[in-house]
């Protein structure tokens, strides 16, 4: 759903799981943020997540294969990259995420906090699934911040959404060890099929919750996807002492 006062917004974020903010970043900005992306991933310094790491349909089957070397994530955006940095503690994003939370928002540095691709034929299929599955935080209460800094369709693997998904309580048989949601049983099905997959321009924000369900197809188009992706947390909400979540220090915004 589209809105267009931040009260309305964040009123839509808490019903619906998500919520896109149309033209946050203007079209010099992202055409800055889209060159940055484009030399970073022509160096493709470490760290980074290959296709062939994760092994998702339609991925390279390793890095040796055709397509091996394609990049799916190009991690710590926000140490790699000035420009990636200024947008993630931009007075925009943390103004938004300080008012959703209703308290001192900070970065995660260990959970997204990356520059996605999505690549022409060996970009991999991302199953159904809820970002808190590998996090470890107090409470469940997480938004990740997705910015578009090139169009974004159902046709170049932009994410797909299940409205309020984010407030169903499932049983842990309604995903797979891997933590993604099945899709064979009827009531799962029936979810899945509620999914919509929304269109982004450059400089569109889709700010989603952490328990939201989303997936993402190919780019059957012929350029490769950029997105930026952070994600935010009260500072009532702590991660979990020794956990992945306190790998890397957080960032007060």
């Amino acid at each position: 759903m589209v809105v267009e006062t931040k009260k309305d917004q964040i009123a839509a974020l808490h019903r619906d799981g998500y919520v896109i903010v149309r033209g946050l970043v203007p079209p010099e900005e992202c055409a800055r943020l889209r060159a940055c992306a484009q030399q970073q991933l022509a160096e493709a310094h470490t760290p980074i997540e290959l296709e062939a790491d994760l092994q998702y349909p339609g991925a390279p089957v390793s890095a040796t294969a055709p397509g091996g070397k394609t990049v799916r994530r190009l991690l710590d955006a926000y140490g790699r990259e000035p420009a990636f940095a200024s947008f993630a503690t931009s007075a925009d994003v943390a103004g938004w995420v300080t008012t959703y939370f209703g308290e001192q928002a900070l970065l995660s540095r260990a959970h997204h906090n990356c520059l996605m691709t999505k690549h022409p034929q060996y970009g991999s299929l991302t199953g159904w699934h809820r970002d808190a599955r590998y996090w470890s935080f107090e409470r469940e209460d997480l938004v990740s911040v997705w910015l578009a800094i090139g169009n974004e369709t159902a046709s170049n693997g932009a994410l797909w959404v299940i409205p309020g998904s984010h407030k169903a309580d499932f049983a842990g048989s309604a995903f797979d060890s891997a933590k993604f949601f099945r899709s064979e049983p009827p009531e799962n099905a029936a979810m899945i099929r509620q999914a919509i997959c929304p269109t982004l321009a450059p400089g569109d924000v889709l700010f989603f919750h952490c328990n939201t369900l989303h997936s993402a197809g190919k780019n059957v188009s012929d350029d490769v996807k950029f997105s930026l992706v952070f994600t935010y947390h009260g500072i009532s909400n702590p991660p979990t002492p020794g956990t992945r979540s306190t790998s890397k220090p957080e960032i007060r915004i």
